[in-house]
């Protein structure tokens, strides 16, 4: 009996990715088998994000071709899922434009994703299941991990920051943190099957335990992660300026599974937009955490987001901006132009930034970050870096490819290495955005 197939399209941040993990792990345990094209597909399944308006528009050009795919193949089941549909409008919308869809349901019910497909089966109409309230968090969840030597681990669902620019608390719901106890257990397995590092994941993974009933913060749970588990590698994102403090720059000091390499989106360098945006911290709080991360992880590898263009922002606004990402030397930005959101407060906000401003300080700002990146680089020129194999270069099947523990690309050579070693490299070259090395054989 052949086995029936599935094709999943994920868009937006780890989050989804994450999520199509569990939607993966609940069709295997259905008889599914994945296919790369929905052409060969008889469920195909779009896992959508609603942080920038670009993102919803390639997901209804998508939708638009699987209906002419459908024509010719109507017994494929189409399902659309994730943060864009938990926004009621659009998965109405979605339901009276594409009535070929077969599921349509939200971030709040993935657990449910089994019965809801069954409904759609049977029903022959659209099914909209959609949750207005995340409810508890479910653990034992299956999950089907592509990646064999590294992991994501969700520490906490939803946000409470409400940033005026963001959507995220409207379709991911209020911030829940999982048991620490459930925590260490899923990571224990991860290790014991061979997984190498993992990655804990959070709208913001620094006021975990905020809502327990233990007396536990992040960098407890940091701790209890570093020192319970037996995974080699430890990685966080994302964390808020806001709630982060000493007493965590100390716990990754003192870890020796936890990377030094700490992503801490400052958005804006400019007081005045920080405060439209409802960040909760000034540019000086933030050059103080730069300080005491410096002090205690001295070799710590600094990252960041940065949106140019909010409503408001002037020339000096910006200008703030490219002073603190000089002041700080970023090793790497991640850098957006401002998209309003509808829904979010800073979309009905005066001064919306005309494109052709935004896209000229984007270039100026790219200049400038581009420069660190490369300088922060050649400052490990003959230094030996301790290196978690991925597999072969994308462009060069004869050239590994790895991340170090500051999480910075190196390609380089070797015998006898596979993907998930750690081995150690000397680098020997710099590039913007990846390293060169060689194997350090001691003598």
């Amino acid at each position: 009996m052949l086995k029936k197939t599935y094709t999943m399209q994920v868009f937006g941040c780890q989050m989804n990715e994450r999520d199509a993990e569990t939607l993966r792990g609940f069709l295997d345990e259905l008889g599914y088998e994945e296919v790369e094209k929905a052409a060969d597909a008889d469920l195909v399944i779009m896992n959508t994000c609603a942080v920038r308006q670009k993102a919803e528009e390639k997901v209804f050009g998508r939708i638009g071709r699987l209906g002419k795919m459908k024509v010719d193949r109507p017994e494929m089941m189409i399902a659309i899922s994730g943060c864009m549909v938990q926004q009621g409008e659009v998965a109405k919308k979605i339901k009276k434009n594409y009535p070929f869809v077969n599921l349509i349901f939200g971030t709040h019910n993935i657990a449910a994703f089994p019965e809801l497909l069954q409904r759609a089966k049977e029903s022959g109409e659209t099914v909209l299941d959609l949750w207005e309230d995340a409810g508890e968090v479910v653990e034992g969840l299956p999950a089907t991990r592509k990646d064999g030597i590294k992991a994501w681990v969700n520490i906490t669902y939803g946000c409470n920051n409400f940033c005026s620019y963001c959507i995220v608390p409207y379709v991911r719901g209020r911030e829940r943190s999982r048991l620490p106890g459930d925590i260490i257990t899923e990571i224990k397995g991860l290790a014991d099957r061979g997984y190498k590092e993992v990655t804990l994941l959070g709208q913001n993974v620094n006021s975990y335990g905020k809502d327990l009933e233990d007396d536990i913060d992040f960098a407890d749970l940091l701790g209890r992660v570093d020192r319970e588990t037996g995974i080699a590698r430890v990685r966080f994102m994302t964390s808020h300026p806001r709630d982060f403090n000493e007493k965590l720059a100390k716990v990754i000091a003192a870890g020796e599974s936890i990377c030094e390499h700490i992503h801490l989106p400052i958005q804006s360098g400019s007081n005045r937009i920080l405060e439209l945006m409802n960040r909760g911290y000034s540019r000086e709080h933030y050059l103080g955490l730069v300080e005491i991360l410096q002090r205690h992880v001295p070799d710590c590898a600094l990252s960041t987001d940065l949106i140019v263009g909010f409503p408001g922002e002037t020339e000096e606004d910006f200008n703030q901006t490219l002073d603190i990402v000089e002041k700080v030397g970023f090793d790497a930005a991640f850098t957006f132009l401002y998209s309003p959101r509808q829904g979010t407060p800073a979309a009905e906000l005066p001064g919306q930034v005309p494109s052709g401003v935004k896209k000229e300080r984007f270039g100026r700002l790219l200049e400038v970050q581009n420069r660190w990146s490369l300088q922060r680089s050649e400052a490990l020129i003959g230094k030996i870096e301790e290196v978690l194999v991925e597999g072969p270069s994308k462009t060069d099947a004869r050239t590994l490819t790895g991340r170090t523990r500051s999480s910075k690309t190196v390609n380089f050579s070797g015998d006898d290495i596979r993907a998930g070693d750690i081995v150690r490299v000397e680098i020997v070259e710099a590039r913007t955005w990846s390293l060169v090395g060689r194997i350090w054989l001691e003598s």
